[in-house]
């Protein structure tokens, strides 16, 4: 038998408890990566000009990038994937039989309805 991946693997009841939270995390760290791009923007320009790059824009984007830092390491304590923060993909540890798999759920999805091979992706999906 193949040792444990996760330490912790969610049913389908504890993964569901969870998506308040894991909305919230999603939702606070795409805000911020929206910020981080807009600040980024403006120091490039200011470096394009050759002007003072330092004070509040680059102390505002290195806050921002340890803010959304703080938001991954939510989600790494907590053992849940993020997959791809842009669709707000993120896959929780389970288990089907013996086997350790990922419940698998889309921000656009109202539920969590899908399941997949732990070394499989999002096209590999399976309804649960």
């Amino acid at each position: 038998m193949m040792p444990n991946r996760f330490s912790k693997h969610y049913t389908l009841a504890e993964a569901r408890a969870m998506m308040p939270q894991v909305r919230e995390w999603l939702e606070r760290m795409n805000q911020m990566r929206h910020e981080y791009a807009e600040v980024s923007r403006r120091v490039d320009n200011m470096m394009d000009a050759q002007s003072d790059v330092g004070g509040s824009s680059v102390n505002h984007s290195i806050k921002l990038l340890s803010d959304i830092q703080g938001v991954l390491g939510e989600f790494k304590k907590h053992e849940i994937q993020v997959k791809d923060a842009d669709r707000g993909l993120v896959d929780f540890p389970s288990r089907r039989g013996s086997r350790e798999v990922f419940l698998c759920w889309e921000q656009s999805e109202d539920d969590i309805a899908h399941w997949h091979e732990l070394d499989a992706g999002y096209d590999c999906r399976e309804p649960l």
